[in-house]
């Protein structure tokens, strides 16, 4: 009997290794396949780019849970920010269900391995090499960025994000970092009284284009998911920074954590240096 902790604080135990996984996060889906067991994913996603020919369950948000349980899945791995709360708590009433909620590279890495135990891949060398690059020293900054994640309202990342955490591990600040959500959007755009947030996310700020060229960057550090950016967007954006140098890059590589962050992490170092 294996005995674990999600992100959620639950314990969980795992009377063997499952044979029949559903994947609501999609680099939770590249990471299973990549600890080699592909052949045991049932359901996926919408949005899971790996696993051609696995039957979809919905999209991350909308998951179908009907769907999911017809699978007859011995586990439902999934994630308290992709994922929506009503239907992973159906599902945990009826099947177990690993929660993540990564905030650090690190993090993610832990969660690979514990992934690797559940599944009982056999793959020590995948998890060492995460490790390796998880417990690398993080350079001092040499410049700041600013990384728009959506334009209509445009909003940003703060440090308490996976994201952030892998900016400042490839040398870059995050301009935004100590900036928290504030409610309603009138208060986080400047124009009322924030109320208190109570336990609302606040990792995310909505914020103005006169707030961007205040806090200054040298980067503008542009992601192709969640939002795609189009040219106008980027002429907007630079407009409110002419001084910074934009960079488009794969979002997957900010935001994927796990498997994926181990060859990204470099990469994206390497497009911003």
């Amino acid at each position: 009997m294996l005995r674990i902790v999600d992100d959620l604080g639950r314990a969980l135990a795992i009377a063997r290794p499952p044979r029949r996984v559903v994947s609501l996060v999609p680099s939770d889906t590249y990471s299973v396949i990549a600890l080699g067991a592909g052949d045991r994913l049932v359901g996926r996603t919408t949005y899971c780019e790996d696993g051609a020919g696995v039957p979809t369950v919905g999209g991350t948000k909308d998951v179908d849970v009907d769907a999911v349980l017809a699978l007859a899945p011995d586990l439902v791995i999934a994630n308290q920010e992709e994922n929506a709360r009503k239907p992973l708590e159906q599902l945990a009433a009826r099947v177990t269900v690993l929660v993540s909620l990564p905030r650090t590279v690190e993090q993610g890495i832990a969660h690979l391995a514990r992934l690797a135990r559940v599944l009982d891949t056999g793959s020590e060398e995948l998890v060492r090499r995460g490790y390796a690059i998880a417990r690398r020293e993080t350079p001092a900054p040499t410049r700041r960025a600013f990384v728009p994640i959506w334009m209509d309202p445009l909003m940003t990342i703060n440090a308490d994000t996976f994201g952030s955490d892998v900016l400042a591990r490839a040398g870059v600040g995050n301009a935004f970092g100590d900036r928290l959500r504030l409610y309603p959007l009138a208060a986080d755009l400047g124009k009322t009284v924030p109320a208190d947030a109570g336990n609302r996310d606040v990792r995310y700020p909505r914020v103005t284009l006169a707030e961007v060229t205040a806090r200054g960057a040298e980067l503008i550090v542009l992601p192709d998911e969640p939002h795609a950016f189009s040219a106008d967007d980027e002429a907007l954006l630079h407009g409110a920074l002419p001084a910074a140098r934009v960079v488009r890059v794969r979002g997957k590589d900010l935001f994927w954590y796990g498997a994926w962050t181990i060859d990204a992490l470099d990469r994206l170092a390497g497009q911003l240096a």
